[in-house]
């Protein structure tokens, strides 16, 4: 399977990027993930968030194909397990799709357009984190969820 994760912001910190690059190389034997990063457009003026969130969308919107299963983060998203997040993703797999995108927005949210693209959106907690930290807890919830669906010890 294919993972796409299109993400606005570059991660700026090393811990954070050690940590991503450690589960990226764990996933390399159940999944290709490829990781596109956008510039999110800075807002200067709050009037204007709704339209620089749709153009940031149609930035999003160009990598995704009609073809693939889209999940957005949302903070209004359904809250799974690991378990369940799991099962989420072997449906996927076993519907033929062969390329699976997570979005994640800007720190300011996500397009309206992006998020009636999903497929699926995912909130991970009730709890707010700091925007970079996303893409981490995400990329190691994708991991754990393969070591589930192969029933290997990581997860316990």
């Amino acid at each position: 399977m294919k993972i796409k994760i299109v993400a606005l912001g570059k991660i700026k910190d090393k811990f954070l990027k050690d940590g991503i690059d450690e589960f990226l190389k764990r996933l390399t034997p159940y999944a290709a993930v490829e990781i596109a990063e956008l510039q999110p457009i800075e807002i200067r003026d709050e009037n204007l968030t709704e339209k620089i969130l749709d153009q940031e969308g149609e930035k999003i919107l160009s990598l995704i194909k009609p073809t693939d299963f889209v999940i957005t983060m949302e903070i209004k998203g359904k809250q799974l397990s690991s378990e369940e997040f799991s099962q989420k993703i072997f449906e996927i797999t076993n519907d033929g799709v062969s390329e699976l995108v997570f979005v994640i927005g800007s720190s300011c949210g996500l397009s309206s357009l992006v998020s009636k693209r999903a497929n699926f959106k995912l909130s991970l907690s009730k709890m707010t984190f700091l925007h970079q930290f996303t893409r981490l807890i995400l990329i190691e919830q994708i991991y754990r969820a393969f070591k589930i669906l192969n029933n290997e010890t990581y997860h316990k």
